[in-house]
């Protein structure tokens, strides 16, 4: 059987192609429209791991997020030496491709299809009879599963025809297709880890506006010019960061094809992408509150500076104007030289 690994982390940097591509083989779908997504093709290659040749296509999404897409085949996946064999693919996939920031930060996507061709006598039955082989290939990582677990596991499938179905678990997917048509719903999988990965992102940056407003405002004191232009900086880069927000939350717009629909709305639901569409939706909410409120209180502070200097000048004139007074009346004489 043939296996399908996605790794998915933040690429920003601009990469030269002839024209910008389309999310395109999506299962007929003639009435199908991605929004906003450009892809550039970063080209293939056939890189040899564990004696095995891997076939690597890269694509990089809206010039943010680099989308790699690894087959190689195993003769039984299932087995107990196959999933170690696996991992050590995988592992070397994840060094080669990812940088070692991101590695360090778990700031990436890696996903895992199993792609069946033969799947008898139906593919619900085949599902049912492999199990717990099936889930511990999703969950690879590990060994036992009480019956609760393999069928959450197991549970969202979306059939196409009687001979084809996907299943799909936010760690791994299992596509049976006969006819081999599995790109259609990987081009799906793909677009779910893209997006989870920009809410992520998105989630991250808001954590690291969070900590220096943190650390600028409540654990040292700085002057009111410092503290201004610094608010300047916190608005622009929030600002940027809602703009990031709103293109993640209209990436893909489906229209028309009740399967596409169908099986994007399962992954949108087991990768629990409204939940973080929502999480990011209320930091955001909550940093524009947090950023309004040292705004009121730096203005006020400012405004209570201006009055002192204010009272301050008054003071100084009072006393010119009393000194100028008794200089007048006479009360005050100036010694002559």
């Amino acid at each position: 059987m043939d296996i399908c690994y996605l790794i998915a982390f933040p690429d920003i940097e601009s990469k030269i192609a002839p024209k910008k591509e389309s999310i395109q083989g999506l299962k007929d779908a003639p009435y199908f429209q991605p929004v906003d997504i450009d892809v550039i093709s970063l080209g293939d290659e056939t890189v040899l791991i564990e004696g095995h040749a891997v076939a690597v296509v890269r694509h990089q999404y809206d010039e943010r997020v680099q989308m790699v897409e690894a087959r190689f085949s195993l003769k039984n996946p299932f087995d107990p030496t196959a999933l170690q064999e696996r991992a050590k693919i995988e592992n070397a996939l994840q060094s080669k491709f990812i940088p070692v920031e991101h590695r360090q930060s778990g700031l990436y996507e890696e996903y895992t299809i199993l792609l069946v061709d033969d799947a008898k006598p139906t593919p619900d039955k085949w599902i049912d009879k492999n199990a717990l082989e099936i889930s511990r290939f999703i969950r690879s990582q590990r060994d036992s599963f009480d019956k609760n677990e393999i069928s959450e596991i197991l549970v969202s499938r979306t059939r196409y025809s009687a001979t084809e179905l996907t299943l799909v678990d936010w760690e791994g997917a299992v596509i049976i297709a006969p006819s081999g048509d599995y790109d259609s719903d990987i081009v799906l999988l793909k677009i779910g880890n893209y997006q989870l990965l920009r809410y992520r992102v998105l989630d991250h940056s808001i954590e690291k506006l969070l900590d220096k407003i943190n650390e600028s405002f409540f654990e040292k004191k700085r002057r009111p010019r410092a503290t201004r232009g610094l608010i300047r900086q916190i608005a622009e880069h929030k600002l940027e960061v809602m703009l990031n927000f709103e293109r993640t939350e209209q990436t893909l717009l489906l229209i028309g094809d009740w399967y596409t629909a169908k099986l994007y709305e399962a992954i949108q639901s087991e990768f629990y992408l409204k939940d973080w569409k929502e999480s990011v939706r209320s930091k955001l909410d909550n940093l524009e509150s947090i950023v309004q409120t040292i705004k009121d209180n730096l203005s006020i502070s400012w405004e209570n500076l201006m009055d002192q200097i204010q009272l301050f000048l008054w003071m100084v004139m009072l006393l010119g104007y009393l000194y100028l007074y008794l200089l007048d009346a006479g009360w005050i004489t100036i010694p002559a030289n």
